[in-house]
């Protein structure tokens, strides 16, 4: 071979292994670029965060109850590994097992409820299709939160228990971890917001693979809510509003920081607490209460109260509000499912866009004129 060949031989060896070189150097570019970790946005949640790996996602459970200063960090994929994790699962999610009624209605939305195997307190469900599951066996009832029958439980072998906690203690929970079944705590009630707390559902979009589906089912009750807010805002009659009711001489009601308080200021109302801070409910004696709100428009949630009798019974001096003396009093205790359960206390959490037009139905009637009730009811 004559030296110009050799060298045009050469030159184009170079070549080629150059053009493979810089391939394979895309190839690997692109491949690291598709695991650099990417956070999934949350507009309104804090509790939680969840970050996409390409293989596999991560989920981090920062606030499980008030003041934790415990974060879980779950690894969720068929495969991948992160030392860093607490625990590996699997998905997407086959049988389930959730430990509050305000879990329920995610299951629903996303059109999973068919996973649901097993629930504490079954008597509480409201919902016609899992009522339905729990009627005719393929959900079984699994005794009480706080003291869960971990031999059925145990039994029914789900591929995650949903759990919350008020402070982290609870011996049932700690059994069914340490028998090798995920536990995840679920904070949606520890959120500031009611937008905030729906938001969750995308918590259980994760775990079911249905992280389009949860964010397209949060942007409709974000738009509902915001559009309802929106209408409620230039209204010029603020009518006043006391809530709660008094028990073994203390009233229980809403502080002005919590999430019922911000539904009736973005409903447009005038709180007559709304100025309080602090956490929990606040509690106070039947004169502080009366001598602020005897004359107070409307009485909103006068705790387990399902009548005006009943309301009268448990103290005169209730029938001494000007609320009471013109029947206008509104409780959700008195919307239920089948077998007894409160369905504001299992849906409202979720669909803060109906209690928020509730209130507004209530307070500012020529308003949602087309819009019937959902939750609430006028106390008879």
């Amino acid at each position: 071979m004559s030296l110009l060949l050799q060298k045009k031989y050469v030159s184009s060896i170079l070549f080629f292994i150059l053009i493979g070189f810089f391939s394979c150097k895309k190839k690997k570019e692109s491949t690291t670029e598709a695991f650099v970790a990417k956070e999934v946005k949350l507009k309104y949640a804090k509790g939680f965060s969840i970050k996409d790996l390409g293989m596999y996602k991560t989920l981090e459970i920062k606030s499980p109850w008030p003041n934790a200063e415990t974060t879980f960090k779950y690894v969720l994929a068929n495969y991948g590994d992160d030392r860093q994790a607490d625990i590996t699962i699997s998905l997407p999610i086959k049988k389930i097992v959730v430990t509050s009624t305000t879990h329920l209605p995610a299951l629903e939305l996303l059109g999973v409820e068919q996973t649901l195997v097993g629930f504490p307190g079954t008597k509480y469900i409201s919902s016609e299709k899992i009522r339905s599951r729990v009627d005719n066996g393929a959900i079984r009832e699994l005794g009480k939160n706080e003291g869960i029958n971990t031999e059925v439980l145990l039994e029914l072998n789900p591929d995650l228990v949903v759990g919350f906690g008020i402070d982290g203690n609870n011996r049932s929970l700690d059994l069914i971890a340490r028998a090798g079944i995920p536990v995840i705590f679920n904070g949606d009630w520890v959120e500031e917001s009611p937008l905030a707390k729906a938001e969750w559902i995308k918590f259980f979009g994760v775990l079911y693979n249905k992280e389009k589906e949860a964010d397209s089912i949060f942007n409709r009750i974000e738009t509902e809510y915001l559009n309802a807010k929106k209408l409620a805002k230039n209204v010029k009659n603020r009518p006043t509003i006391l809530s709660g009711a008094m028990h073994n001489d203390i009233w229980y009601l809403p502080n002005g920081t919590s999430t019922e308080a911000q539904l009736l200021r973005d409903a447009n109302t005038d709180y007559l607490w709304n100025d309080s801070k602090g956490t929990g409910s606040l509690q106070l004696n039947f004169e502080s209460v009366f001598m602020k709100a005897q004359d107070a428009d409307i009485w909103l949630s006068p705790s387990n109260y399902s009548s005006l009798d009943k309301l009268k019974n448990a103290s005169a001096h209730n029938a001494e509000f000007k609320a009471f003396k013109n029947k206008n009093i509104y409780t959700t205790n008195n919307t239920t499912g089948a077998t007894g359960g409160v369905l504001y206390f299992e849906l409202g959490m979720s669909r803060p866009d109906l209690v928020l037009k509730d209130l507004i139905k209530i307070c500012h009637p020529e308003l949602l004129t087309d819009y019937n009730l959902f939750f609430f009811k006028p106390l008879e």
